[in-house]
Parts: structure tokens; sequence; C-alpha cells
């Protein structure tokens, strides 16, 4: 560090991570600052300033060199687990200053010699006695896992067999394809034969028990709860999300547009997903694109960028926060708060660029076999490149990560409430698109990509060695809108799903152009094919 910087820094004053101290009279005092810059991103100490008033009292050569024994002598002694500090000398004016760098720790928490844990807080630090926070610095140094953690009295009796199907399917669908265990096949077997048909001699237990979402010790670990568990929130009550949209653009706001019941969000990962994701289609605008007046409506944030931060928050949250994602549109911007700051050391430049180092590891590599996903730091790439008005916020006071998405401003809706009764009304998702004379041939489908997005963010003819029986001679070419729809069907999808996913009314002839035009091509196939016309008719992937 040169001169010039540090007497830049001196006239900014001190701030979280660096401090100023006069002389070193107070060890104790003096590692309790090191342990608190241990514990948070490090931070640098410079001797030789008055901390109150900024003045430069420069130390003389005998002083320099007793507080740099003296600063080593307390990194060992008064900080618990010991740490190295880097050391140097800056000359100035009628004497020299120490500069202490303290990198972020390795082996957090860190404590002093009387066993009292600190942190950073702002340019002051504090005590830390809450055991999340405790956990959290554990997760950052990759000595706690919170996602492998067992959880407490939970058996694989509190999964959902229909959603560990298809987590499996999507994870082993090479071997399910060479068994013959597909189509109706697949859903007629119960989840025994299926893990069978992947390893043999392996039920369920047996198999989750290899993939590791049961430990040695008998326990559900938090990502297998996390991903299939039937009710989430009886063992991670605070897993969840809220969804409010406000009347206006204050988070203070006592009027509202759409507020999802807790009830209503609550549920594994995947429900959370699809909950979020109907939230944001029913209460954003949707703009048309292209020159005719019947053109294909879009919404007025992309749906891959959204799909995108969606998955993100849920996958990346920390587990060791007891708070919920929340998830606010007002009438100028969209808001995503993720529990817990970003993880080991990233910053928001590193995100923007594509920098991926996952917090929980385990229930990362395994979301992407559920959730329309790829992680990696790709997803984020796509998600930017969209041309949207966002920003990234890592918020260390509040710790959380907000994702701020400014709402184009053609399209930001009046600031009428829809309130009534003092009740939630929720909005009807309507869209611009006009109905005309949709042809229903498949080739007539609209072939914009804005709004595609598959299971792996990838189209379907490069996702899947199965796809040669999707595209053989004896079914039409498909476009990259349908092959998006198929792909969005990995899991199974309702109607209106399907189409407030590419942008139209549920209307019976946009069902019959953009969904029961798959069905017959056999590309999707229904979940009740008994019962077309069932109220709880959904379709998927088919996998004939």
């Amino acid at each position: 560090m040169k001169e010039i910087d540090i007497i830049q820094q001196i006239k900014l004053g001190e701030v979280s991570k660096v401090q100023f101290k006069e002389r070193l009279l107070d060890n104790y005092d003096i590692g309790c600052e090191l342990v608190a810059f241990s514990n948070a991103r490090g931070g640098t100490l410079v001797v030789g300033v008055k901390d109150k008033t900024g003045s430069v009292n420069p130390l003389s050569y005998l002083e320099v060199q007793e507080t740099t024994n003296t600063l080593g002598n307390i990194a060992s002694e008064n900080v618990v687990p010991a740490i190295l500090v880097d050391v140097e000398t800056i000359s100035v004016d009628g004497g020299s200053l120490v500069v202490a760098h303290i990198k972020e720790g390795v082996n957090k928490p860190y404590h002093d010699n009387r066993g009292i844990v600190w942190v950073k807080n702002g340019a002051d630090k504090r005590k830390v006695f809450d055991n999340a926070e405790l956990a959290e610095m554990m997760t950052d140094c990759g000595s706690f896992s919170p996602d492998e953690a067992g959880v407490r009295d939970a058996t694989i009796k509190d999964l959902d067999e229909n959603t560990i199907k298809t987590f499996l399917s999507n994870k082993f669908e090479k071997v399910l394809v060479r068994k013959g265990l597909v189509g109706d096949a697949f859903r007629e077997a119960s989840l025994d034969t299926v893990c069978s048909a992947i390893a043999s001699g392996h039920d369920g237990e047996k198999l989750l028990r290899n993939l590791r979402f049961i430990r040695h010790d008998g326990k559900i670990t938090a990502a297998a709860m996390l991903l299939f568990g039937k009710y989430t929130q009886r063992w991670l009550p605070a897993m969840t999300a809220k969804c409010i949209c406000f009347v206006g653009n204050s988070l203070g706001g006592t009027q509202f547009r759409d507020k999802v019941n807790d009830a209503d969000i609550e549920g594994n990962l995947l429900h959370q997903f699809e909950t979020i994701m109907d939230f944001f289609t029913r209460n954003l605008r949707h703009i048309q694109v292209g020159k005719e007046f019947n053109s294909q409506g879009v919404l007025e944030i992309p749906y891959t960028s959204l799909v995108e931060f969606t998955v993100n928050a849920l996958v990346h949250r920390s587990l060791n926060a007891k708070a919920p994602i929340r998830i606010f549109i007002f009438d100028d911007r969209v808001e995503i708060h993720s529990p817990g700051t970003l993880p080991n050391g990233l910053t928001v430049d590193d995100i923007v660029v594509g920098t991926s180092m996952p917090r929980n590891m385990f229930l990362f590599t395994n979301a992407i076999h559920l959730l329309p996903y790829t992680g990696a730091g790709s997803g984020m790439l796509r998600a930017l490149s969209e041309g949207m008005n966002v920003s990234f916020t890592n918020n260390d006071r509040t710790s959380e990560f907000v994702i701020t998405i400014n709402r184009p401003v053609g399209n930001q809706v009046s600031k009428e409430s829809n309130q009534v009764n003092g009740k939630s009304n929720q909005v009807d998702n309507k869209s611009n698109q006009v109905n005309g004379n949709l042809d229903t041939k498949l080739r007539h489908l609209d072939t914009n990509p804005d709004t595609g997005l598959g299971h792996s963010d990838t189209d379907l003819d490069t996702n899947s060695d199965t796809l040669n029986a999707y595209l053989d001679t004896k079914r039409p070419k498909i476009t990259n809108k349908q092959k998006d729809i198929v792909n969005f069907c990995s899991v199974p999808r309702s109607s209106k799903e399907i189409l407030n996913r590419i942008g139209v009314t549920n209307h019976s002839k946009n069902r019959q152009t953009y969904i029961m035009s798959l069905v017959e091509a056999g590309y999707l196939e229904m979940t009740n094919p008994e019962h077309p016309n069932a109220s709880n008719q959904k379709y998927r992937r088919s996998k004939k």
C-alpha cells in the first residue's frame, strides 16, 4: 500500500474494512478487532492515526519495531484459532505508520481468548450469540454444510414419491430409456421399481442413501426435504417465500394488488418455484412484439431472466438464516430479496461476469434435475443479456442479497388500488394477445425466442440422448418455441402454466394451437389421458 493510498483513506475516515489506532494500548481490544476482521471479509488496521479525528501521529523507529512485534503476538495469543497478519511500514512526514492487513479467515468462527465471537458492524464491531449466524460463518469456510444436515424426526415417508420419480427420470433418463421404463410404464411403476431399474437391488430408501439424500445415521438431509418434501415447512419453517404486489412504489404501502397466502407458497422448491412464477406472470404486463397486431405477447421483464433470478434465490439462499425469500412487485420495479449475503467472498462484480461459487453445493448439484436451471454462472449471464435495467445489492447490514429490476416506464401500472374490503384481490392475467384466426398446424407456431427456456436452458435437440425419438421422420419438425414448451413440461404443467409461459390467454383456440398439437404429434402427453377435460389435467414431456 502506498503513502498516497493511506493518506486518501485517512481522509475518508474509518469504514468496515479499515480501522485506525493511534497506538496499541490494549492487546485484548486489538485482538477483538482482528477477530472481527477474520470473521468478515478481512480488513486493514492502521496504527499511527487517531480514530476519533483521523489526525496522523507517526510512530518512531522504536515504536514501529514494538508495534510490529506486538501485532504478531496478539494474532497468535488473542485470536483463536491463531491467524497470520501481513504487516508493512509506510513512511510519512515525521515518522511511520504501521499497516496490518488481515485476510478473511478460513477457519470461522474466530473468537478472542475469552471465547467471544466478534464480527464487523459498520466501522465498529459486535458480539455474536446467534447460532444461525455462527452456522453461516462455518458454512462460508466450508466446515458446515446446512444442506447436508439431518432433519430431526423426518423419515422417507415425509418425502413425495412423485417428485422423487420426476427427479430420477431427469437425472437417469438414459438408463430408464435403455431399460424401457418410459411413458405409461414409467408412470405406473412404483418408486422401488424405478430405483431397481436404475441400480439393481435398490429400493427407494437404498438409492436415496447412495445419492446422499439419506445420511449414514439414517436422517433425511435438508436438501432432500427441500427438493422432495411433502410439507417441507413442518421441518424447515423458514424455508419459504413471501410474494406481494404493491400499489405504488413503497415497501411501507398498505394497499396491494396481489398477495400470495403463506400456505399457498409453502412446500418443496418445485412447488415454490411454480407458485412464484405464477405470481410474476399474472402481475407483470404483457407487451406486443413484432410488427403485426396479432404478434406474440411477452412479459415486460423476460421470463427467462425471472426464471434464473427465482431459482438462484431458492437454491443459493442462506439455509441458516431464519427468514423467507421476499419478492415484491412495485409500480416501477421488481425486487427479489434472498436471505444471506453473497457467499465465499463473492462480490457483485463477480456475479455480473458469471462467477459461480455455490453456498449450498449439494443442493445446487441436484436442483438442476428438478428445476429449469443450469447454474455455473452461465444462467446469470443469459439473464443479464436480455437488456434489462437490473442492479444487485449485497447488503451486509440486513444480511441479504437483493436483485432490483426496473420495470419499463411505458408498462408501469396505475397507482389505483385493486384492494377490495381490505382483502387481497388477485389480478387476472390478461394478455395483450389478440385472438385471431390461429392456425393449429405445428408449422405455424410462433418462433420468437425471447421467452424460450428449456429444462436445462438449452434447446431440446441438444439436451437429451432421446432426441432421435422426438425428431424421427415419423414426426413433424418443431420450432425452438415448441421445443421450449416440451422442455418446460419436463415436470407436469397445467394448460394455464404453459400458456402463461408463452404469454397468451387461456383460450380454447390457444390450448389447441400450443398444447394439443404437441400432444397429437407425440411430444407431450396427458397425466390423465382417460379424462382429457379433467380440471386437474396436466401435460408432460412424452417418454415414448
